[in-house]
């Protein structure tokens, strides 16, 4: 059975429906609330997930249609609730914990480093990890400290981890159907900014964990992101246009394993690039995508390639995090610096 959706409100009672108009709240509750039904081995739980469904709302209904021993609240403690988690899925379950806030993960990270990621390796593929790790992260609701963090440089930089996150409801929900059903440890990082975005999502469209997407066509420019940088990259590309620049820009998608096919064909289509993160720019993904991309697209490059990210600082107070995070203007002053004068 299909929970489907109103207004983003759980209604478990509702006729059966393939495509909906949902935020990627909704989306993301649908996922869960399919891959519960499907699949008697997954179990949802996390702080404040049960009764109240998430500090966001993801969880919500679970519980009240899955009964307690599927969806559940856990006690306040990260590294228990991840380590619960490990021994879960040895011994063939498939566990969705939620950890509450980016920060909020870090003191289960020890867990995520030494036993999630390593396990596999460690018993030569004897034991496997169908382990899913949901964190919200990112900027731009006014959040403070601890709350706002971008994380991913941590996770991508574990072997072992796969790392996704998805910037339309429809890869919300797709992405995450495929997380669950992986054989293999995923942390799914959840755009805080982009819950109440609204699109339409398909419950039979399906994503390949490791495939990048073309979110719009373009023959000048080529704006690489992901999670919340895309609707802004694509914010960038429409004011662009209005300057008379085709801009292109790439939905990573998957932070780890990374499309390097579709993305080095896209920046070889248009020999400019620029990576946009809302993250800290030293030692970052960012860092990283910008280096593959000279490595490997250096003989079509007619520029260097730039980088628009937040600031090596600490995040800011929330009056602040508009300075902080990228904005329209970063990305357009960083698209003029291509050297357009030398295109021939």
């Amino acid at each position: 059975m299909t929970i489907t959706h109103d207004h983003d409100h759980v209604d478990v009672d509702a006729p059966e429906s393939t495509v909906q108009t949902l935020s990627m709240a909704a989306a993301l509750n649908l996922a869960l609330a399919d891959a519960l039904t499907a699949d008697e081995s997954v179990l949802v739980f996390g702080e404040d997930v049960g009764v109240l469904g998430g500090v966001f709302r993801i969880t919500d209904g679970l519980t009240a249609h899955f009964g307690e021993d599927r969806c559940f609240d856990t006690p306040l403690a990260e590294s228990g609730i991840v380590g619960t988690a490990v021994g879960m899925a040895m011994n063939g379950l498939r566990p969705v914990v939620e950890l509450q806030f980016d920060a909020f993960a870090l003191p289960a990270f020890e867990q995520i480093v030494s036993h999630v990621a390593k396990l596999s390796n460690r018993t030569r593929g004897g034991v496997r990890m169908p382990l899913v790790i949901r964190i919200p992260f990112g900027g731009g609701i006014g959040g403070v400290e601890h709350h706002c963090d971008s994380s991913e440089a941590y996770y991508a930089h574990t072997p072992g981890l796969t790392v996704v996150s998805p910037a339309t409801p429809q890869d919300a929900y797709s992405l995450l159907r495929a997380a669950i059903a992986s054989p293999d440890p995923v942390v799914f990082l959840e755009p805080k900014k982009l819950y109440w975005s609204k699109g339409e999502v398909d419950t039979a469209v399906t994503v390949d964990i490791g495939s990048a997407r073309i979110a719009r066509e373009g023959t000048d420019v080529t704006l690489i992101a992901y999670g919340a940088s895309v609707p802004l990259a694509l914010h960038a590309a429409e004011a662009a246009a209005a300057e008379g620049r085709s801009i292109q820009v790439v939905d990573v998608r998957s932070l780890t394993p990374f499309d390097d096919e579709m993305v080095m064909t896209a920046v070889r289509s248009t020999g400019r690039a620029v990576v946009i993160a809302e993250a800290p720019g030293f030692a970052s993904v960012a860092s990283e995508i910008q280096a593959r991309v000279f490595e490997r697209c250096f003989e079509f490059l007619e520029a260097p390639v730039r980088r628009v990210t937040g600031f090596d600082t600490p995040y800011a107070p929330p009056k602040l995090e508009h300075w902080y995070l990228p904005d329209v203007d970063r990305i357009l002053d960083a698209v003029d610096s291509l050297h357009w004068e030398d295109r021939p």
